[in-house]
């Protein structure tokens, strides 16, 4: 086992401040970037990236080549654990995923999880390989969907803007809505101990579309889901710190992320004010986050101005500099290389 836990990412998030932080962004590897441009092309796929091993290393690679980074993150999706569920998975061409959708309980009987690892060996192959390639001085960060945020495509069949179609089926059917639900959790749950087991050093889980939870039942859909993933993780792998991003739930959210969630990391947006954050969210061991990834398609004195403003308002708290959303695709390489070198060159 190659062991990472001396590295500034994973001291971050057991506790242990650093000046400057360590410092990835979200969609680190990705379209803004011409060497995956190309790798996309030769892959024919999208999915054939995620899944041919030596596509998904090399795509997780590039942005570590380029930058530095302080940890790597698979480069995978979130939609692999609904395909390995058995839904159908495409990506259309502006159009994002597209699924079979599971919105009665005929199509949710198709569902099933008794093969999920074995879909999803090739996954585990990718990570292997990349602990292989980082060696013990660069960290390999796993993930996974939230169950709701897998919910709200599994119903749909497609990203919405407002998840509708789900909050429809919880109001109409929601024993259903819950079984899935539960189904989802499971899954996540087993994903992430399958990348464990492969190596991974930490895992995150996103929430992408937490704010679109009703509030009703956000504590039941989003809150307490995460809680209970985390203390199955926690159970058979203490030593691998979880991150959760429950993007877009803003301060009450986030407090009670912070109160109830058992997350070792706290994965900010870009909205939530980081000084109120620093002094607040005091449960939780670290925090990442949160640059507006708009500031990279902005000025570098803007951009500088905001990283200034993060290191002060973090203070002495264990933090993970990164965005508060992914890097877009039409973001200037050489803007993601200021960041990175005047994060870690411009400390007054």
């Amino acid at each position: 086992m190659i062991d990472c836990s001396h590295t500034p990412f994973m001291r971050a998030l057991r506790g242990h401040a650093a000046r400057p932080s360590p410092v990835w962004i979200m969609r680190q590897a990705g379209r803004y970037l011409p060497e995956y441009r190309e790798l996309r092309a030769e892959a024919g796929d999208f999915l054939s990236l995620c899944f041919t091993p030596k596509f998904a290393v090399e795509a997780t690679l590039q942005p570590i080549r380029r930058y530095q980074f302080d940890a790597a993150i698979l480069f995978s999706d979130i939609l692999v654990v609904n395909w390995a569920l058995g839904q159908s998975l495409r990506f259309a061409q502006g159009e994002g995923p597209l699924l079979s959708p599971v919105s009665d309980a005929k199509s949710f009987e198709t569902l099933n999880a008794d093969a999920l690892e074995t879909k999803l060996e090739p996954v585990y192959e990718a990570v292997r390989s990349l602990k292989q390639e980082l060696g013990a001085q660069t960290p390999l960060i796993g993930f996974a969907g939230a169950p709701w945020t897998l919910a709200t495509y599994a119903i749909a069949g497609r990203g919405t803007p407002d998840q509708a179609p789900a909050k429809s089926l919880l109001k109409r059917d929601p024993d259903l809505f819950l079984a899935l639900l539960d189904l989802l959790e499971r899954s996540v749950a087993r994903h992430l101990a399958a990348q464990i087991e492969a190596g991974v050093d930490a895992v995150k889980v996103f929430d992408s579309w937490a704010s679109a939870a009703p509030s009703d039942a956000f504590e039941r859909i989003c809150l307490e889901s995460f809680a209970r993933i985390r203390a199955e993780l926690a159970a058979k792998y203490p030593d691998t710190p979880v991150i959760a991003f429950p993007r877009g739930v803003g301060k009450d959210g986030y407090a009670a992320y912070d109160a109830h969630s058992g997350a070792d990391c706290l994965a900010l947006d870009q909205s939530v004010d980081l000084v109120w954050a620093a002094q607040n969210l005091t449960q939780t061991t670290a925090l990442q986050g949160a640059l507006d990834p708009a500031l990279l398609l902005g000025d570098a004195a803007s951009l500088e101005r905001a990283m200034d403003a993060t290191r002060e308002a973090v203070g002495d708290r264990p933090h993970v500099l990164n965005l508060g959303h992914g890097v877009t695709p039409d973001v200037p390489p050489e803007m993601v290389a200021h960041l990175v070198n005047y994060w870690r060159g411009g400390e007054k």
